[in-house]
């Protein structure tokens, strides 16, 4: 249960999801991201989604799969809005102002130009 000041404590592959995602191992933060998602119950999960998602994306656009990246982030960003700005211990306010820029270079470049995108935009998920 997530309390009203967004206070949980993260499951296990969800830490160890968030140490691939910040070493920028994008699979693999994903699958424990996912792991972390079939654990859990309640409505957690739907961070878990974003999480996973958002590695997906940044995978995706490392793989020139334009529409992929766009595609699932739509769906993102519905499991991520509804958390409050810090959750989790994680800043899950600056993950999702970090993955909107992502997303307008994406959008700037096009899918005949996304092999030409800047990684360095790709920033680690802050966590307490």
């Amino acid at each position: 249960m997530i309390g009203s000041d967004g206070s949980a404590p993260l499951h296990p592959a969800a830490q160890r999801g968030l140490e691939l995602f910040n070493q920028r191992e994008y699979y693999s933060a994903h699958e424990a991201f996912e792991q972390a998602w079939r654990a859990e119950r309640g409505e957690i999960r739907a961070l878990y989604q974003g999480l996973l998602q958002t590695a997906l994306i940044y995978l995706y656009i490392t793989l020139n799969n334009y529409d992929g990246a766009t595609r699932l982030y739509e769906r993102c960003q519905r499991h991520l809005a509804p958390w409050p700005a810090t959750c989790c211990g994680l800043d899950v306010g600056a993950l999702r102002l970090s993955l909107a820029g992502v997303m307008e270079a994406v959008a700037r470049l096009g899918p005949d130009q996304l092999l030409h995108f800047d990684t360095s935009l790709f920033k680690p998920i802050d966590h307490a």
